[in-house]
Order: structure tokens, then C-alpha cells, then sequence
């Protein structure tokens, strides 16, 4: 079963023209990075649970808002002196000596944990800025 909704783009472009792009565009920025808050929050949480030194914690960063493809958007990423970047993917994926390590999964499991928190924090986020 689905369900297709049409007018979106109207209403949208009917609040834009109320508030102006420039302060819709700040509306959702604010939104965005305090919903990436709420991800990295849940995201420390589930890496604590398999913590050595906690240099993959500390340099968990969040990009300032940009334009990806047409949409506003915000990265998540791995940016610091202990260069965590280059071995993320093998906490989360394993490899092939180690095909289950112990944070396997973590990422995708914040992610779902924090799905409802972050949606309820944009919306707030955008209540407070209209």
C-alpha cells in the first residue's frame, strides 16, 4: 500500500515566500546541526561500549551545513591527530581476520536508535524557528 501526497512543493514554496530563503535556510541549518547533535550523542553511547583509548569518541566531528546534490545537509565524519578516519569502516564492517570485532554495527545501531530523537529534534528546531 502506498500513498502519494501532492501539494508539497507549494506549501513550501508558500513559507518560503513568507519568511524569505535566506531565513527558511537559517531555520534548517539550526535544525540539522542540532539533529546531528542528537545523532552524535547516541553515537558516543553505542562506541563507549567498545572504547580502548576513546580516540575514535574524540575525534567525532560535524560539518558545517552545506549543499549536497540540491540538498541542505550536514556530515557526520572522523577528524582529529589520531587519524580514526582511516579505520572506522573496519570497526564497523570487520575484516577478513577479524570478521566480527566488537563494534561492529555501531554506527548503524545509533543511527536507528537515534531516528526518533532526531526527527522529534528537527521539528522542535523548526517550531522555535517560525
Amino acid at each position: 500500500m502506498s500513498v502519494k501526497i501532492t501539494g508539497t512543493d507549494k506549501v513550501l514554496a508558500e513559507v518560503e515566500k513568507k519568511f524569505g530563503k535566506e531565513n527558511m535556510q537559517r531555520i534548517s541549518d539550526k535544525a540539522l546541526t542540532d539533529g546531528a547533535k542528537v545523532f552524535i550523542k547516541e553515537l558516543k553511547a553505542e562506541f563507549e561500549k567498545f572504547k580502548d583509548k576513546g580516540y575514535s569518541i574524540e575525534e567525532i566531528t560535524i560539518s558545517k551545513p552545506m549543499w549536497v546534490e540540491g540538498t541542505r545537509t550536514v556530515k557526520v565524519y572522523w577528524r582529529g591527530p589520531h587519524d580514526r578516519y582511516r579505520i572506522i569502516h573496519l570497526n564497523e564492517w570487520g575484516t577478513v581476520q577479524n570478521p566480527n570485532p566488537a563494534g561492529k554495527g555501531a554506527i548503524a545501531r545509533a543511527m536507528k536508535n537515534a531516528k526518533a530523537a532526531y526527527r522529534k529534534t528537527i521539528i522542535n528546531a523548526i517550531r522555535r524557528g517560525l
